[in-house]
């Protein structure tokens, strides 16, 4: 096995959270573990609750269990939100500052839904050092926040939302892959990695879901390429695949005007019909033998389709590349931590 089949078979077995940076590129023997958190007895020693919505009472409380079903109490315990529509918020300390620079990130934990989650997040994020984790919220400022949302058929996604870079606006940026989340109410395992070559991959249960160039899959940089503002579609460019018939013409005896039912000339009134206490009696309809309805032409290939006209791209001249190498890099890795809001509590 490779080091992350290692980690993932952890991690399944185990509600856990692990972070770590590969210590080379090709055929990892060993990496360091920055984080692993397999929520044992002394769990709350490590982890700090936030303030943040205390004083309005919406603050909710995570709590150790294995939850319904499990292999092992004691081992396969994490933990669990509740109560229901509440605000929850911990962080913990990773032990020392560090940068993922010229080495992998890997971020993996599990997530349980056994509630079967209707609206709320099950996301983990990963902080600087400079944040405020005593009122850490949902305004602190982040560096990664990857997990599944799910909020009614709308939304069910995974999100990889990474930190801009200095400055820049928008402050966090989504990855553009809608990468579907599972909504069952079973153990499922996130990974996602970041690799010095401005790459990454997402896997789900080990599985591969998205991977890519990170230029590409989030908005850090301006487009490489715009649409050519001088180019417009000729006026006689022809983008239909199909058009009418020229030879097909309307038969000189269809009559459009026939309705599709008649009244039936066979039937009759019943002898025991009585006009004052049945009303007027009316001789039911049938479908009209001369219908023929609407004439509709038909279709041919168009012989001089073109197909559809693909606007030209030009080099964007507002395209700068600085700082492309190291989209991938983040410099102040601190403390890793849950801000999640569910209306259904119950997620491990």
């Amino acid at each position: 096995r490779t080091p992350n089949d290692r980690f993932v078979t952890m991690a399944r077995t185990l509600p856990a959270l692990l972070l770590c940076v590969l210590a080379a590129l090709v055929r990892v023997a060993s990496a360091e573990v920055y984080f692993e958190e397999r929520f044992d007895a002394a769990w709350a020693d490590r982890w700090l609750k936030s303030d943040w919505h205390v004083s309005d009472g919406t603050a909710g409380d995570f709590t150790r269990t294995a939850g319904k079903w499990y292999g092992d109490a004691e081992a396969d315990a994490g933990v669990q939100t509740g109560p229901d529509a509440r605000f929850y918020a911990m962080s913990a300390d990773m032990g020392k500052t560090f940068t993922n620079e010229n080495k992998p990130l890997v971020l993996q934990f599990s997530a349980k839904h056994e509630q079967k989650l209707d609206c709320g997040g099950g996301y983990v994020k990963l902080l600087p050092s400079t944040a405020d984790v005593k009122s850490f919220g949902g305004d602190t400022p982040y560096a990664i926040m990857f997990g599944p949302d799910v909020c009614g058929h709308a939304t069910r996604r995974v999100h990889v939302i990474l930190a801009n870079k200095g400055d820049a606006k928008p402050a966090n940026l989504l990855i553009k892959d809608d990468i579907r989340a599972e909504t069952d109410q079973l153990t499922h395992v996130y990974t996602l990695i970041v690799y010095p070559n401005n790459s990454y991959v997402v896997k789900i249960d080990n599985v591969e879901v998205s991977t890519g160039a990170i230029e590409d899959r989030w908005d850090f940089l301006p487009p490489k390429t715009i649409k050519d503002p001088a180019a417009s579609k000729p006026e006689d460019w022809d983008d239909r695949p199909v058009i009418p018939d020229p030879n097909d013409v309307k038969p000189d005896d269809w009559d459009e005007l026939n309705p599709e039912y008649i009244d039936d000339v066979d039937a009759k009134k019943p002898d025991d019909w009585d006009d004052e206490e049945d009303g007027e009696w009316h001789a039911p309809t049938t479908r009209n033998p001369d219908y023929n309805g609407p004439w509709t032409q038909k279709n041919i290939a168009n012989p001089d389709y073109q197909g559809q006209w693909e606007h030209p791209h030009i080099p964007n001249p507002d395209y700068d590349g600085t700082g492309a190498d190291t989209l991938y890099k983040f410099d102040d890795l601190r403390y890793v931590g849950f801000e999640l809001w569910q209306g259904k509590a119950g997620a491990i």
